[in-house]
């Protein structure tokens, strides 16, 4: 262990050294209050073993690596493993070209805990004296980047219009419908306008992840999936409200989100479906909601935030409970199969690693994983960077206020990039 004693600095100038890696995996909890996280922030540096997998087989083939390497894993899901897990196809534009999975074993890794670091190494004091000779560098003129959208406004109002006449069917229920912010012929520094991202938006499940020239800068409040010995814990988050300055304003905001039908519609959809897909890993009359409707505030937003947990089956391994939830119900809608065949429909970008999840595998075979939204993902060597944003759509949702509603969790990317 060793006594960090101004540890802004040494995160920053730890996760400028890991950048420099093929691999990284830089995690941050931003001080929240969790009685699930393990740590205040992982920092995962280089890769002694990686696998990079299709929807296909990717679970298994995961499976498989996970065996080899019982160790710390840091990876990602990409949404569309969805095609795997159930009989569904993408064939919208991608411009980014992630693979739809991707884990790493790193060569050192870093667990702070309140000011405490734990190096794991073959060489600790190498990674100490590497942090500590580093300079860090700020890009503080950096060209605007102007995101452009996949739809226009009325556009957008049309596809959502068009929407509820499936629910007003029956075809389903409520929906995530997301539409992409995009930028063609763009060069930034991913880890400057990380720690700026990191700065506007401090998040629970903030992420900086790279694998080769390709990037997540994440500022997630949302968890997915974690394990806690033989617990399993979700945490669906529907229901948005915008921030204000006024204390009186802000807590006004706050309570009408606490009593909104539709938002409380929306979330207890998604609570029944996360419950639904716990049963798959649960060991019998276990899943229970263990909070219903939590009111939780973070920099931009009020969020409402439910917890649904179970105990785990006897020897189910722990990737076969991720790909028994996957993709995360909040991203998804209800039912949930015809809600993503209906999405690929009337959306116009593959979503990718958004919808997806990040995360770890502990020693332990304890995991967490976040939910890949209000991230920006950058492929530095086509020069594309994209933003997803979507909202739930319910028959009684207002299409004008579903835009409006994208374009506040657009805001601190949007903040960040200038645009």
């Amino acid at each position: 262990m060793v006594q960090v004693n101004d540890l802004q600095n040494f995160k920053l100038k730890a996760l400028q050294w890991a950048s420099s890696y093929n691999s990284a995996c830089y995690l941050d909890s931003n001080g929240f209050d969790d009685p699930y996280t393990k740590f205040d922030t992982l920092i995962a540096i280089g890769s002694k073993a990686q696998i990079k997998a299709s929807a296909g087989s990717a679970f298994s083939d995961l499976q498989n690596f996970r065996t080899d390497n019982p160790g710390w894993l840091c990876g990602f899901f990409g949404y569309d493993l969805k095609n795997e897990v159930e009989k569904l196809s993408s064939q919208n534009f991608d411009g980014l070209d992630f693979p739809d999975l991707y884990f790493f074993a790193p060569v050192h890794l870093i667990i702070i805990k309140g000011n405490q670091a734990e190096i794991m190494s073959d060489d600790p004091q190498h990674v100490l004296s590497r942090i500590d000779e580093q300079e860090l560098i700020t890009y503080d003129n950096q060209p605007s980047t102007h995101l452009k959208s996949r739809f226009t406004k009325q556009e957008y109002v049309d596809a959502v219009t068009a929407i509820q006449e499936h629910i007003t069917r029956g075809d389903i229920y409520v929906t995530n419908f997301c539409q992409e912010f995009y930028a063609d012929d763009v060069h930034i520094d991913p880890f400057s306008v990380f720690t700026q991202l990191n700065t506007v938006s401090p998040n629970p499940f903030s992420t900086f992840f790279k694998w080769n020239n390709n990037y997540i800068l994440g500022a997630s409040p949302e968890r997915f999936l974690a394990k806690r010995r033989r617990k399993l814990i979700s945490q669906p988050i529907k229901g948005t409200a915008k921030r204000h300055d006024d204390l009186e304003a802000d807590e006004l905001v706050k309570q009408e989100l606490r009593n909104h039908p539709k938002e409380l519609q929306e979330n207890v959809m998604i609570v029944d479906l996360v419950r639904n897909d716990l049963t798959k890993s649960a060991k019998q009359g276990t899943v229970a909601t263990e909070e219903l409707f939590g009111i939780h505030s973070f920099r931009q937003v009020h969020q409402m935030i439910s917890t649904v947990v179970c105990e785990l089956q006897e020897h189910l391994p722990p990737v076969q409970a991720i790909k028994n939830s996957f993709p995360m119900g909040s991203m998804t809608g209800a039912p949930k199969i015809s809600a993503m065949q209906l999405m690929e429909q009337y959306e116009r970008s593959k979503r990718g690693i958004y919808s997806g999840a990040v995360g770890y595998f502990s020693p332990d075979d304890d995991f967490d994983f976040n939910v890949v939204i209000r991230s920006l993902l950058y492929n530095a060597d086509k020069g594309y960077i994209s933003f997803h944003a979507g909202s739930a759509i319910t028959y009684h949702a207002n299409a004008e206020k579903e835009y409006e509603e994208c374009l506040l969790k657009a805001k601190a990317v949007l903040e960040v990039l200038g645009g």
